[in-house]
């Protein structure tokens, strides 16, 4: 279930254009959830459109987005859905808060995609 939401999630990114896309596997690190996905936007209009997309395929799919946050100012916006959380990034804001090195313990996943 949860690789299903990855690939589903993964390919909203891609869709919509999303850069640098990074998967972190958390489990057996964090409480918070499963997966971490990081990517940025150039642009706070990109970045929206990142999080609409995530939260449309989610919910397309039947799985409950938690909660949203950090939509309107479109710095750093988090997509909570359960065991994955989705982080999209301003493309300015991405290396500031750095979470790939913050999380550096957690393994990187490379996540195919169907075409």
């Amino acid at each position: 279930m949860t690789q299903t939401l990855l690939e589903i999630v993964y390919k909203a990114i891609d869709d919509k254009r999303g850069e640098d896309i990074v998967v972190l596997n958390m489990e057996n690190i964090s409480l918070l959830a499963d997966y971490f996905l990081i990517c940025n936007g150039n642009s706070d209009r990109q970045a929206q459109a990142i999080a609409k997309e995530v939260q449309d395929k989610a919910q397309e799919h039947g799985y409950d987005v938690k909660r949203v946050e950090g939509f309107d100012s479109a710095r750093w916006i988090l997509v909570d859905i359960g065991d994955i959380v989705v982080h999209i990034f301003h493309k300015d804001e991405r290396a500031f808060y750095n979470l790939e090195r913050l999380w550096g313990d957690a393994p990187q996943l490379d996540v195919p995609t169907a075409e």
